[in-house]
Formats: structure tokens, C-alpha cells, sequence
């Protein structure tokens, strides 16, 4: 029988940190400028909260969806703490692949890690994203900078995703969490 993962809490140290800067934000503009400039500002959150709210809450089911989808032995064998350098390409061709922000990364990887990704593929994997995001290559490098400072910079950061992997492998062998 698979067993489910601990819970997460709904609230902890990081969102109450987040919670008290939010609040003492909004104390501060109203303030400083008054209740109509904290009414504004209020509007424009709720307006980014609804424009990027189901993009977050597809990107956490795809999360699960992958978490549930992938048995643990799949994913220890092409994705786990022994999976190598195949891992750790296989993580830079995904995270390279995958479009969106981060609403959509992270909880992809979040799923990943915990079906069984180790914690090196995990971070190739945010790296390559971040390095080489095919998406933001095409739709905005290739435009501002053509193509051949684009592939230049694409092709000197290659290898980072891979040596993020293999430095964090190294610094943490035996670190996984479940």
C-alpha cells in the first residue's frame, strides 16, 4: 500500500511572516497615502490573484497529478537518488521544455520530489528552467538579442543545469526526505 505523504500545514512560520508584511504594508500605505491608495492597491491584488490563481491551482493539481501518476519505482530508477547522470539529463531536458513562470514550475518539481525525485534532479531540474527555458529563448531572447547572442548564451549555459545536479549530489549523497 502507497503511502501518503506527511501533511503540509496550512499555516507556518513563512506564511505568517508573510501574513504580518502584507498587513504592516497596508498599514503603512494607508498611512502614508491614505485609505483610497490602500483600496487601490487591494483591487490590484485581487485583479493579479484572479489572473494568475488558476494557473497556481492547475500547476499544484499537475503537482499531484504526477506525485500520484508516477510509481515510486519508475521514479527511483529514471529520476531517484541512483539515477545518475541519466537523471540529471533527463531533468534538464524537462525543466529546459517546461513552459510558464514559476506558478507553473515549483509545483511540478514539488510533485517530482515527491514521487521519488532525488533532490539533485529536483534542483537540474529548477536549473534548467531557469537557464534554458526553451519558451523564454524563443519568445523573447531570440527577439531582443537574435540569434546568434541567444545561442551562444544557450549553449554556454548547457552544462550548468548538470553541474548544479552534480554539486548537489555531492554536497548532500544521502539527503532525501519522505
Amino acid at each position: 500500500m502507497k503511502q501518503s505523504p506527511a501533511p503540509v500545514p496550512l499555516v507556518d512560520g513563512i506564511t505568517l511572516f508573510f501574513m504580518a508584511l502584507a498587513v504592516a504594508s497596508g498599514l503603512l500605505l494607508w498611512f502614508l497615502h491614505g485609505g483610497d491608495h490602500l483600496a487601490e492597491a487591494a483591487r490590484g491584488a485581487l485583479v493579479l490573484m484572479l489572473a494568475i490563481g488558476p494557473i497556481v491551482l492547475m500547476a499544484v493539481l499537475m503537482g499531484a497529478y504526477v506525485q500520484a501518476l508516477v510509481p515510486p519505482s519508475i521514479a527511483r530508477r529514471w529520476i531517484g537518488q541512483d539515477s545518475g547522470l541519466r537523471g540529471l539529463l533527463l531533468a534538464t531536458l524537462a525543466g529546459a521544455v517546461t513552459p510558464g513562470g514559476p506558478f507553473a514550475a515549483f509545483p511540478l518539481v514539488v510533485g517530482l520530489y515527491r514521487a521519488g525525485a532525488s533532490l539533485a534532479v529536483c534542483v537540474t531540474y529548477v536549473t534548467a528552467w531557469g537557464a534554458i527555458g526553451l519558451q523564454r529563448v524563443l519568445v523573447w531572447e531570440i527577439a531582443f538579442f537574435g540569434i546568434e547572442f541567444t545561442l551562444i548564451r544557450v549553449l554556454v549555459s548547457l552544462p550548468l543545469p548538470i553541474i548544479a545536479g552534480l554539486i548537489t549530489a555531492s554536497l548532500l549523497p544521502t539527503l532525501r526526505d519522505d
